[in-house]
């Protein structure tokens, strides 16, 4: 008889801690979750910062949060953490009345793209696990995963060669409406560079000096299709290689502009949430930052044919264009050979699939 009213008190105090934790527990209960920064390389390690705050005066056995995530978002191993299949995020909290929590994980990022740690299921029970309440939330938490950018000796040696012949072009051109600084006359400066009011206030022939044309305009375009039959999207394992030709370019556009030199890029694929083909020519104030983001929310699908794509690109005229591609075909050396006749150069890079399944 008495272990038959122990058990109907257990049940009615189990039944009472569930009211209480539905009605109060998570209604006080606020979370947080958030990258320690907003953007970053491919291959970084980053943190994942959680804040769990208990706002009531009641002591919450243990609390679970759980997220769906990306695999390419590795978890690193910590106590109260579990990453099953890596799909899934669980972090368990015990939580006295009052009480906040912040905790640290470190996540390391294997691809590039965009992602966000949005939906959080949160789930408060009792310590037997009879009595248990949850609710959802969305706890933004985005970050921008730049691919990454290559190391010299990892870069195609033709291409670099390139990219210093334009340099080295840039800097043999002075733009006479350039003019950064005043400087004593050299034997052989010209008459109309002298700048009579310094030469009167200092006593000694003054000249102007000028900066270097930023009119060269290098734009590298990727070629998305592995072959010109392709029609479709490239499976995960098929994207290696495109994966490589966009952290070719990468490096290729901030090197090219970090030593001064007008850079756009294109791709016959979309960006994030888009159905159109990207373009970004040189001089759109597009920066750096802004490049490697719209890298970075670059997706390897199918939107048209290379050759297609190329033809959107057919009014750009005084521009050293680079193409990134895993194959040549005629009719991509007819569509060459219109944009050079439009005005431009037009180069063709072949880049090795093995190598880019290396990448992958």
């Amino acid at each position: 008889m008495n272990a038959l009213v122990i058990l109907f008190v257990l049940a009615v105090m189990n039944l009472l801690f569930d009211l209480v934790l539905r009605g109060f527990a998570l209604k006080g209960m606020q979370c947080q979750r958030r990258f320690s920064v907003p953007c970053a390389y491919e291959g970084d390690t980053v943190e994942v910062v959680e804040v769990v705050r208990n706002d009531r005066p009641l002591l919450v056995p243990w609390l679970r949060m759980e997220s769906r995530i990306s695999r390419h978002l590795r978890f690193g191993r910590q106590d109260n953490l579990k990453v099953s299949g890596d799909m899934y995020h669980r972090s368990l909290f015990m939580l006295m009345p009052y009480q906040q929590i912040t905790r640290r994980h470190k996540v390391r990022l294997l691809h590039r793209g965009a992602y966000d740690i949005g939906n959080v299921t949160i789930t408060a029970g009792d310590l037997l696990g009879l009595a248990c309440a949850s609710c959802e939330q969305n706890l933004s938490a985005p970050i921008l995963v730049y691919p990454r950018l290559l190391q010299p000796e990892e870069m195609p040696k033709p291409l670099y060669r390139l990219l210093g012949e334009i340099t080295v072009h840039r800097r043999l051109l002075q733009d006479p409406f350039l003019v950064d600084g005043l400087r004593p006359y050299h034997q052989g400066d010209h008459v109309r560079d002298i700048h009579w009011a310094a030469t009167a206030r200092t006593g000694e022939l003054q000249v102007r000096t000028h900066d270097f044309t930023a009119d060269t305009r290098l734009m590298v375009i990727i070629n998305s299709q592995l072959s010109s039959h392709q029609w479709g999207d490239l499976m995960d394992y098929e994207q290696g290689p495109v994966e490589y030709a966009i952290s070719v370019a990468a490096t290729l556009c901030v090197e090219a502009m970090r030593r001064g030199v007008n850079c756009g890029f294109g791709a016959s694929m979309p960006l994030k949430d888009q159905d159109k083909c990207v373009i970004f020519p040189p001089g759109t104030s597009i920066g750096e930052e802004e490049l490697l983001a719209a890298m970075a929310r670059l997706q390897v699908r199918f939107v048209k044919r290379f050759t297609n794509f190329l033809d959107e690109v057919m009014t750009f005229t005084g521009m050293d264009i680079l193409i990134l591609s895993v194959y040549e075909s005629p009719e991509i050396q007819v569509k060459m050979q219109a944009l050079r006749d439009a005005g431009n150069t037009v180069q063709l890079h072949l880049l090795d699939r093995e190598e880019g399944r290396r990448e992958s």
